[in-house]
Parts: structure tokens; sequence; C-alpha cells
């Protein structure tokens, strides 16, 4: 007789991407956890479509659970409506609104951009999604085999993150679990976002490890950093470009840029621009605005004070596609600084790769990575080779590398190590099982090491799975 509950993954177990994990609760009931693309080197280029296809069984799948709405965890999102799953769709309030927008962005990326079949797409998922309240139990089964219950808590990561906790109960049986699955967990004083607190315990935890060998700069150290790397630009007459994921990572640096503003006495600072070329980045914004309730406790305080931290003097957006080249050829060309924010994260794709390709060769311009940069994504290569004085390709060019490089670990929205341990041993009941996913093999070796070695001072007896068993892998 099978054991249940069993885990299971169709991604994000080998890989810093395409986040997906099942939770089966007998052989015809099971819960999916986030459905993701997959991105850098985790992605197969050749055969994408076929990668991103959902091959397994959905027959079984009471609900759709959804950490937060970036690509890689939601992505995949299309392809398993299309594969026949007809469920709800469970989420946070925030997420609820913002999931729509990129999941729209994605279907004109990845699918078409019939207007027509985008909208009959959106109708579908809008009437799937069940949106639920931060810190409240809700029932999702609840019969003469299983009772099942979710609840979903901050996880400060993006607006709207949650990590998941799946309360199980086998009547048959009399086996009742816990299972906690973290989604991404923020780094504390994450700006816009109050930090994640653990839950008083669990049975088994589904943690990911992006960060999970190294830490991070204090907040105080990236601002300075952040800082300096502008004034660079206001002396040399060049363009910081920061390459930013559309949702979460573009809202933390708009609320750290307006502090800088605000605070400095250089006047020049009041005539930088500040530019987020990214239509879909100025979207998020008006939402980020409208979902304000969710602001944690400082940003309130700024708000009532008269500041507008997603909305000042000396920010501009640029929308349209003739208006973007103009931009990049006024910048690369006039030695007027500025701060440009695009799109994407990674420098795989989107209006940020333009930048790059026109200014990477000159010495007055910076790049400023301040998120992870997958293996196998242009972002990583300029962040590897750049420092160096190498070159990358870029529509089929080579360009030498000129410009600064830099890297700010502290504006990750991952946490770290320290912050990754501090979710497990802060519980009053630690689990007694922890599977390690979304993070690569370095990250989630050095990890478990280091709860191994927690586990052992406090005498807390913990398996930990740093690589999935690959019979319990699905990847088709």
């Amino acid at each position: 007789m099978d054991d249940y509950p069993q885990i299971r993954h169709h991604g994000g177990d080998e890989g810093v991407t395409g986040s997906c994990h099942r939770l089966q609760l007998a052989e015809d009931r099971a819960l999916l956890v986030d459905c993701g693309l997959f991105q850098g080197q985790d992605a197969d280029a050749d055969s994408s479509f076929e990668q991103h296809q959902v091959a397994f069984s959905v027959d079984d799948v009471l609900a759709l659970l959804v950490t937060h709405v970036h690509i890689d965890h939601i992505g995949r999102l299309p392809y398993l409506l299309a594969a026949g799953y007809r469920g709800p769709i469970v989420c946070s309030v925030p997420s609820a609104t913002l999931l729509p927008l990129v999941i729209e962005d994605a279907l004109r990326i990845g699918f078409t951009r019939d207007k027509r079949l985008i909208e009959r797409f959106l109708d579908e998922v809008d009437e799937r999604l069940v949106a639920l309240a931060y810190n409240t139990w809700h029932s999702l089964v609840d019969d003469d085999r299983h009772r099942l219950k979710v609840r979903l808590q901050r996880a400060g990561h993006i607006l709207g993150s949650a990590y998941i906790e799946v309360d199980s109960l086998d009547r048959a049986s009399g086996k009742q679990q816990r299972t906690l699955f973290s989604g991404d967990l923020g780094a504390p004083y994450t700006p816009l976002l109050p930090a994640p607190k653990p839950p008083y315990g669990c049975d088994v935890l589904v943690l990911e490890s992006t960060y999970g060998d190294r830490t991070h700069e204090q907040r105080r150290t990236r601002r300075a950093r952040l800082k300096a790397a502008i004034e660079g630009a206001l002396e040399n007459g060049g363009t910081v470009i920061i390459p930013a994921f559309s949702i979460g990572r573009t809202q933390e640096l708009l609320y750290e840029l307006e502090g800088l503003t605000h605070a400095a006495k250089d006047s020049r600072w009041r005539e930088l621009e500040i530019i987020i070329d990214s239509p879909l980045a100025a979207r998020f914004n008006k939402l980020y605005r409208e979902l304000k309730p969710y602001w944690d406790a400082e940003a309130h305080r700024l708000v009532r004070g008269g500041r507008h931290p997603l909305s000042f003097d000396n920010l501009t957006t640029v929308e349209g596609h003739d208006t973007h080249e103009r931009t990049v050829a006024y910048l690369a060309s006039s030695g007027r600084p500025a701060v440009v924010i695009a799109a994407s994260g990674m420098a795989s794709g989107g209006r940020v790769v333009n930048y790059l390709e026109q200014m990477l060769g000159d010495p007055r311009h910076a790049v400023l990575f301040v998120g992870y940069q997958a293996p196998g994504t242009l972002g990583n290569d300029i962040r590897r080779y750049g420092p160096q004085g190498g070159w990358v390709e870029i529509g089929g060019r080579r360009i030498d590398i000129r410009a600064r490089v830099e890297s700010l670990t502290g504006y990750s929205a991952h946490a770290d190590q320290h912050d990754l341990l501090n979710f497990i041993r802060r519980m009053s009941k630690p689990p007694r099982e922890i599977r390690l996913v979304h993070g690569d093999a370095h990250a989630k070796t050095a990890l478990k090491a280091e709860i191994d070695a927690w586990a052992q001072q406090v005498g807390h007896h913990v398996e930990v799975i740093a690589n999935a068993d690959p019979s319990q892998a699905d990847r088709e």
C-alpha cells in the first residue's frame, strides 16, 4: 500500500526555475503548487515548446496553489489549462490582482498576439481565481476520505507572495501531516514588504535554496553602493543600466532611488533622470500603488509624510517602441546622466538588451545587477566576464565590455543562507523532513550542510533531501 502524502516534482527540483511541485494525497487526489517556466540554463533552447508542455496527469489535481506571480512560478499556466486542468487557481488577494497582467504578457510573448484569444483565456483564468486572505485557513476538501486545508502567509518576496501551509488528514489511516511550501522567501528589510515570519511548525518543508550558499549585503551597505554607482554616472555623464524584472525588483529600486533623491544634498540628483523603460513595469507600478494596504509600516510612514516612493518628480516612464529607440540613441550619445531600469532582470530578452548593445562598449556607462543571474543568460555572461574586460555576443555581434559592471547582492528579493536557516530554527516545531528546491547544486549542498550542523547541535532529527529522488521526479 502506498504511503501518502507524497511529494513529486515537475520542475524546480534540479534548477532555479520552472517551479512546479505535486503533493499527492492519494492515487486519485493531488495538489499542484506553482507551474512555472524554465529559464536560463534550465531551459532547453532547442525544444522550449516541448519542455514546457504539461505531460503529467492533471485529472487528479484538486487545485493549483500559487505562491507568487513571477513567470518561473506561473508561466506554464497556459500549458496547464491546455492540458485539461479545470480546477481553481488559489492565491493571495494581491496575487489575484497581479496574475492576469503577468499571464497576458506571457501570452503575447510566447503564444499569440490575437487580442480575442488572449481575452478569452484571461476570462477563463479570472473564473478560476480564488483569492485568499493571509493567515486564514481555507477548506479545500472535507469528505469521508480527506480533510484538506490551506493557509497563505506573507513571504516578503514580491507583493502578494506567500508561503503555503497544507494541512492534510487521511481519514482511513488517521495520518495527519502539515506540509509547507516556501515558494520564494524574501530577505528582511526589503523595501515595501514586511519580512516573512516563520510558522509555528510543520512536518515536511519544501524550501527554496537560491542563495543557500551565501549571505547578502546589509541594507545600509547596498544603499551606499547604489548611491556610489549613480554618482559615478553623474561624474562620467553616463547611464546606469539596471536589468530588473517588471514586478517586485523595479518597485523596490524606485523606493530606494526616491529615498536617495530625497536625502541628497547634491542638486544634480534632483535633475537626474530615472527612467522606467518597460510598459509592463509601469502597469505594475499602478497596481502596486492600488495595493498600498499590503505595503509595510515604513512605506506607510513615508506616504503619511507626503512622500510618493513609486511616483516622484524625476521619474519618467517610456511607453511606445519608437520612444524607446529614441531614448536608447539619446542616452548612448548625449552624455546626460541617467538611471534606466528595464526588463528583463537576467537580460535574457526585452528592452534592456538594446541598451546593453549600444552602451556596453562605452566606459562612461555602467551595468548594475541587483538580482540573481542564472547560468546561460546574457546577464550572467556580462556579470562574469565584464570585470575581466571580456566580451559578449548580442544579436550575432561581438561586443567588448568596457562599461563598469557591478553586482549588488543586497537587493536580492530572495532570503540568503542566514535567513533560510532562521526560517527553520525559529519554528517551535521544526520539520522532520526538508526538501531543498529552486537552487543550483552548490547552493543546496551548502545549505544542507548548515541545516545538518544546526540539527545536530540542537539534537533535532531531520532528513534533508538536497537532490530529488529520480523516482519521485516527473520532468516529462
